[in-house]
């Protein structure tokens, strides 16, 4: 394996690889997007995927987040990419850098900034010079800062890549480059797949993820990257869409908050380091590839004066095979890659995981005499103001598109008019129907005070309901919302949210009043937001008769940072949708009422091509029940402050903190293999709750003995307990 070892390095490229410093590079790397974690975390995570095997780390850079306002820079906190780039070079890795400015990434508006919208004659994602002008002027920025910083390799930094815009791929081995000079490289292999609001939990199984990455170096690919390595968080209002979880976890070797997901890290870890003790072979061998028959294929490089280096591969995703290869035989199960760095020793199969697994538990929190229940205080959201038609910033004599007014400041939009109802006039009733067409994401009408309805839809539609009107003058209140802007497509100028337009009509016979062209008056944002209570201290809040299950409500509690250096999360399940904030930091949207459908989740195999929908889990379950709190939001020695809005109503006393822990350990593996268990954080293996020499069924944390197997297994494991607490054993 190399790693940066020179003050400067020069970096090129040839038919066949990435050159450095005259040398082919054999590239394996990982995305870790630096605004999904926290500064305090990156070492940690930068450590972990360069112990899996990792020499490079690849980011994508968020114009949106650091040019919120058009030339108004931000790179501080977690948008502190010089310092994100400092750190995975001083941990001896390579990076690559993909500026954008479009990233998709799952991430608001793709990256983009709604401000573009604002600029006359723009187009975005297109041939346009209005847009093209300010990408130059973003990608300009970069490119100097990253000079005068001396990040690029030939400055002695750590860059060995820089790409503009994105692309993308499960599966990569028949990918060919577009020219004769330029080396085979993959910079998205997905490792598993993002959430939505209403949706299952995808995964992608780690045998399928090995297979993808073997099959891709054994077709001659020199470099790749995992897309995500460690996914993180979407904190604020950062997740794209629309509705897309504020979790980004992704099934990716390192999880959302930073351990390792056990047994990808481990299995693609050992994968990495057969494929290292064939680089120079990869890298500068002859290749033949020659046809098995049934899907079953050998890939052999040599050159003189270079170790030859194997693959065996078992293309059929149903049937397992046999190959005599130089002289062996070797057992290939279905889809699956063996690697035999020395043409004869298999090191490594996809399908064969040696790796140990971990159950990840949450716990609840232990902070010294902390109570068993949080204490809330509550308030109520100002809606006086705008429910009777006051409070705007501006009029207009139409139904504006919700993003350009808050130009994506906020997810809140108010729309305030009135209207006269003459009661001698034709069908008037008190009982009057409301119809309102929106484009999403979320819609709630008042009349006159009184909550009449809400929809919630990512397309958006119509919402009708019966509404209670009177003689005389009415106000009519719409507040819509949105849940993550569009990441993905083209022309994002006419992306729509809002009413836009409308209608907006009252109806009562076969009599219409339509609103649209009413003077209707804007606000932008709800109140506490506007008034940043969630972060000030010198707020009213009420301590008694905290409501539940009442909407526009704001809460706030305090508790004690949980002991110890595990992750925190925060248990928001009772809550039904809105913002959670920490010490005045946004956590992220939250929505536990959003739940996956009971159906559709069952055992997925490993074997044949992998989608999304292939592998679910957590059917019937929130989508998002636990938010991620980083240790570095929280105050150690102090009281910490937990604020919700929360917009439809929900029960604050459910809600409680957390950490997470491995809870379990276990490993299934061939005979002549060392077995290795290890817990994380520090922590030894208290107990040995089941062990077998024979052919155990089931899964981790579920393990039965099978017709073959030792009575008294366990038994001699407990005696030799010592050796578990250390991690490792050899049978």
């Amino acid at each position: 394996m190399s790693f940066i070892d020179a003050v400067t390095d020069t970096i090129t490229h040839d038919e066949r690889a990435i050159v450095i410093n005259g040398q082919r590079k054999l590239i394996i790397s990982g995305s870790i997007h630096y605004p999904r974690s926290t500064p305090e975390m990156w070492p940690d995570l930068i450590r972990k995927a360069k112990e899996g095997g990792l020499n490079a780390i690849e980011t994508y850079v968020f114009w949106n987040a650091h040019e919120p306002v058009r030339r108004q820079y931000d790179f501080e906190g977690r948008l502190d990419l010089v310092r994100f780039l400092k750190t995975i070079h001083d941990e001896g890795l390579y990076s690559i850098l993909r500026i954008g400015p479009y990233v998709c990434a799952e991430w608001n508006f793709g990256g983009l900034p709604v401000w573009l919208n604002q600029l006359p004659n723009v187009e975005l994602r297109t041939d346009n010079q209005v847009y093209e002008n300010e990408m130059a002027n973003f990608t300009t920025l970069i490119v100097n800062m990253i000079q005068q910083e001396k990040l690029l390799a030939s400055q002695g930094g750590p860059i060995i890549i820089a790409q503009i815009n994105t692309c993308n791929g499960f599966y990569c081995d028949d990918f060919k480059p577009n020219n004769a000079t330029s080396p085979k490289m993959w910079t998205e292999n997905w490792t598993g797949w993002f959430k939505n609001w209403g949706g299952y939990q995808p995964y992608r199984p780690a045998e399928d993820v090995a297979y993808s990455v073997a099959r891709f170096y054994q077709r001659q690919g020199t470099m790749q990257n995992y897309y995500m390595y460690h996914g993180g968080t979407n904190f604020a209002r950062t997740s794209g869409g629309p509705y897309i979880t504020t979790s980004y976890d992704y099934d990716a070797p390192i999880d959302e908050y930073g351990n390792l997901r056990q047994p990808k890290w481990g299995h693609l870890k050992e994968l990495h380091e057969s494929l290292y003790a064939m680089e120079n072979a990869l890298l500068y061998g002859d290749v033949i590839h020659t046809d098995h028959g049934n899907g079953v294929w050998s890939s052999n490089y040599s050159a003189p004066g270079v170790s030859a280096g194997c693959f065996l591969c078992n293309t059929n995703s149903q049937n397992d095979s046999s190959l005599s290869f130089n002289g062996n035989t070797y057992f290939l199960p279905a889809w699956s890659v063996s690697v035999l760095p020395d043409c004869k020793t298999e090191a490594h199969n996809t399908a064969k995981i040696n790796s140990q697994t971990s159950l990840m538990v949450n716990v609840p929190n232990t902070a010294d005499n902390e109570p068993s229940g949080l204490s809330w205080s509550w308030r109520s959201e100002m809606l006086r103001d705008v429910l009777h038609g006051n409070g705007g910033q501006f009029k207009s004599n139409e139904l504006k598109e919700q993003l350009s007014v808050t130009a994506d400041a906020t997810d809140y939009l108010w729309y305030m008019t009135r209207i006269y109802l003459d009661p001698k006039g034709p069908n008037f009733s008190t009982k009057m129907t409301l119809r309102v067409n929106f484009k999403g994401h979320g819609l709630y009408a008042f009349v006159n005070g009184k909550f009449v309805g809400s929809l919630y839809n990512m397309s958006g539609g119509l919402l009708e309901q019966t509404a209670t009107v009177k003689a005389g003058m009415n106000h009519v209140t719409l507040l819509t919302s949105t849940v993550g802007l569009t990441n993905y497509g083209s022309h994002y100028e006419n992306f729509q949210v809002g009413i836009a337009g409308g209608p907006v009509q009252l109806v009562s016979g076969n009599t219409t009043w339509d609103l649209s062209s009413n003077e209707w008056s804007y606000k932008i944002g709800l109140d506490g937001e506007t008034r940043e209570i969630y972060a000030k201290e010198h707020v009213k809040w009420f301590h008694d008769d905290v409501p539940v299950r009442r909407p526009f409500t704001w809460y706030k509690t305090t508790f004690k940072a949980p002991i110890g250096d595990e992750p925190v999360v925060v248990d928001l399940n009772g809550m039904s949708k809105g913002v959670a904030y920490v010490n005045g930091k946004s956590l992220g949207r939250f929505w536990p009422t959003q739940t996956a459908s009971q159906t559709g989740c069952s055992d997925c195999s490993y074997k044949g091509p992998y989608s999304p929908s292939k592998c679910q889990a957590n059917c019937g379950q929130p989508t998002q029940r636990w938010y991620h709190v980083p240790r570095s939001f929280l105050e150690t020695a102090e009281n910490n402050t937990l604020v919700l809005f929360e917009e439809a109503g929900g029960d604050p006393l459910q809600v409680s903190f957390q950490t997470v822990t491995a809870g379990t350990v276990c490993a299934n593996l061939e005979e002549g293999h060392t077995m290795s268990l290890a817990c994380q954080g520090g922590h030894t293996i208290s107990s040995v709750d089941f062990a077998s020499f024979g052919n155990p069924q089931g899964t981790c944390g579920s393990f039965s003995n099978g017709i073959c197997g030792d009575d008294i297994a366990l038994s001699i494991v407990r005696q030799v307990r010592f050796v578990f607490t250390e991690g490792i054993y050899e049978p």
